[in-house]
């Protein structure tokens, strides 16, 4: 009962939302793709008398950052994502050059389409989620009395609610019945009004070449971020055996040939330096299998992710809580993947977040492998520059996986990660 509730809370406070964005979309939508494509049109049809070749690209800049703050829109509240593939222009292209190389690039003719179809279909769709929400609160207010304002009392009809005439109280009861279906169909039609209003915008905006485009561009950039990993990797290798590993043994070597100098000579000295040798070797040895459990521990080859993540988190200074659900392994790379990132959030999590517990649950759903981790520290962690969690980034980024960070002032703190994947 109490879980079926809060699910009528949640789908309530959602078509609410659903609502106010509507409104907020429908009228800044309106206002700007009237306003844009106009002084657009205009410049365009000034490029022959030479003063569009100046307007026109500060005209369609405007749109474009208009077009581009939809995207974000769509994709923050509806989660529609909407490539955005305009072609390069110079940086410093004269404005003859700047004006024809964004005539002749494609996207800008779509933008233009859909500043049309935005003023149109668009904003009706936006504004209808809209409109569920809020015309029923007059139907209310007319089922309680407001009808008496707009009639005369001769009973003639005096105020019209959607096709109810409203002239008397029972036509105000009626007016107040459609408010209430009216508001249960906000409940369930406002949230998908306003993610076909964007999805709409994506069948505009985008295009298959846009889209091509941007893969290409995802696949280029990821598979840089390997090469530059890998190869940061294998420096990272090559020095710790050399100032490590290597160098006890080095010095291992040094001792045994004393030792074998010294053992007629001196057989206490000699005894003690085969003490040392014998404890460099043990050193030389642990180095190796942390170096060894860096690359790729064995408890992830042998029992899989869900148990390597349970021994890391037995390894941490603070209580930590590890949930699994995992009804397989995935491919070695992508568990590797995912559990050097998990390694970094909770390194994070000990390090600076000032945490006494962590909490990782692990999960695999329509063909997703799910991570969070989340602390109770203080919060403040972001994905930037020099963050390690900006390298997990780029790690999961191989595998067209997702790296999310919640973390406000105060905390909690949780990073979640997402990667594509299948379980065998």
């Amino acid at each position: 009962m109490e879980t079926q509730s809060s699910d009528v809370r949640t789908r309530g406070r959602e078509a609410v939302v659903a609502g106010v964005r509507g409104l907020a979309v429908a009228v800044v939508g309106l206002a700007g793709s009237v306003i844009l494509f106009v002084l657009t049109v205009v410049s365009i049809a000034l490029v022959p008398l030479g003063i569009g070749i100046v307007t026109a690209p500060w005209a369609l800049t405007g749109v474009r950052a208009f077009a581009n703050a939809r995207r974000i829109v769509a994709a923050e509240w509806c989660q529609v994502r909407i490539p955005a593939a305009y072609r390069p222009i110079p940086e410093h292209a004269n404005p003859w050059t700047r004006c024809f190389r964004m005539l002749g690039d494609p996207a800008t003719w779509r933008d233009l389409g859909w500043l049309l179809v935005d003023m149109t279909a668009g904003f009706a769709t936006a504004l209808l989620s809209a409109a569920l929400l809020f015309y029923p609160a007059e139907g209310f207010a007319l089922a309680l009395g407001l009808w008496r304002v707009f009639t005369d009392g001769t009973g003639r009809v005096g105020w019209w609610y959607g096709f109810v005439p409203v002239s008397g109280q029972g036509s105000a009861l009626l007016a107040g019945a459609l408010a209430a279906v009216l508001l249960v169909a906000a409940y369930y039609l406002s949230p998908p009004l306003l993610r076909l209003h964007f999805q709409l915008t994506r069948s505009v905006l985008a295009s298959g070449q846009g889209e091509l485009a941007e893969r290409v561009r995802v696949l280029t950039e990821t598979r840089r971020d390997a090469v530059d990993t890998s190869a940061a990797e294998l420096r990272r290798i090559e020095r710790d055996l050399h100032d490590g590993a290597q160098a006890r043994l080095v010095a291992m070597g040094m001792d045994l040939g004393t030792i074998e100098a010294l053992v007629e000579k001196d057989p206490a000295k000699a005894k003690e330096l085969l003490a040392q040798a014998r404890q460099s070797s043990a050193d030389a040895l642990t180095e190796l299998r942390d170096l060894v459990r860096g690359i790729h521990p064995p408890v992830l080859a042998e029992r899989g992710l869900g148990d390597a993540v349970r021994a890391l988190a037995l390894r941490l200074p603070l209580a930590a809580e590890v949930d699994v659900d995992l009804d397989g392994r995935a491919d070695a790379p992508v568990e590797s993947a995912a559990y050097f990132a998990v390694s970094e959030a909770l390194t994070n999590a000990v390090k600076h977040s000032g945490a006494d517990r962590v909490w990782v649950d692990l999960h695999h759903t329509d063909g997703m492998l799910r991570i969070a981790v989340t602390d109770n520290g203080k919060g403040g962690a972001r994905i930037g520059a020099g963050s390690g969690l900006a390298g997990v980034e780029r790690r999961l980024g191989t595998f067209d996986g997702v790296l999310a960070v919640s973390s406000p002032a105060g905390g909690p703190t949780m990073v979640t990660m997402e990667i594509p994947c299948v379980l065998s």
